[in-house]
């Protein structure tokens, strides 16, 4: 199984932001665009792990959550990674929340005792809306930064649990499963 570690928006956030990022979408980039439904923030990739190891993940799932609470979350702005010469990720930023940090960093601590190494780059937290195919040139992205500086969007947000996920890579892009749900009172 492909897993990773996530917090799920809510469906209307999810579909004001996919409303409000159209017109990146209709601009013609050279970008595979994450599928509306999916739309989510990664707090940490997991890989390909045989079924059998699931008991454990919930586990450090369940480690991870305790004590922790519902994030009040404010998803605003857009941008790209590493930078605009040679974009490689499309997002939408998360305003600085250190709860998010927090819950974060204890599931970076609570799956590397379980063979995922912790990140060696600092966590951005942001919502990818899609990333460059192979293929892009710095060329084909001509007006994007002007694009992205025309868009707008602002939406507070409470999420109420951290899910463990599964990725299924189709044709039509990646469809996610709740493997495992912990809430966050």
């Amino acid at each position: 199984m492909r897993l990773f570690v996530a917090l799920n928006l809510p469906p209307p956030v999810r579909e004001g932001l996919w409303t409000a990022a159209a017109p990146l979408r209709e601009a013609g980039f050279p970008v595979k665009w994450a599928r509306g439904d999916g739309i989510h923030v990664t707090l940490k990739f997991l890989g390909e792990v045989e079924d059998a190891r699931e008991p454990e993940l919930v586990a450090a799932l369940g480690r991870a959550a305790a004590g922790a609470r519902a994030l009040p979350l404010v998803l605003e702005g857009f941008g790209v990674f590493p930078d605009l010469h040679r974009p490689r990720v499309i997002w939408t930023g998360i305003a600085p929340e250190p709860a998010l940090e927090i819950l974060q960093h204890r599931v970076e601590q609570e799956f590397a005792p379980l063979g995922f190494p912790t990140e060696a780059r600092a966590f951005r937290p942001h919502v990818t809306l899609g990333r460059t195919t192979r293929t892009a040139r710095p060329r084909d992205f001509a007006g994007l930064e002007a694009l992205l500086g025309r868009l707008e969007f602002t939406a507070p947000v409470l999420v109420g649990a951290i899910d463990l996920m599964q990725s299924a890579l189709q044709s039509g892009g990646a469809v996610y499963h709740v493997r495992h749900s912990e809430r966050l009172p």
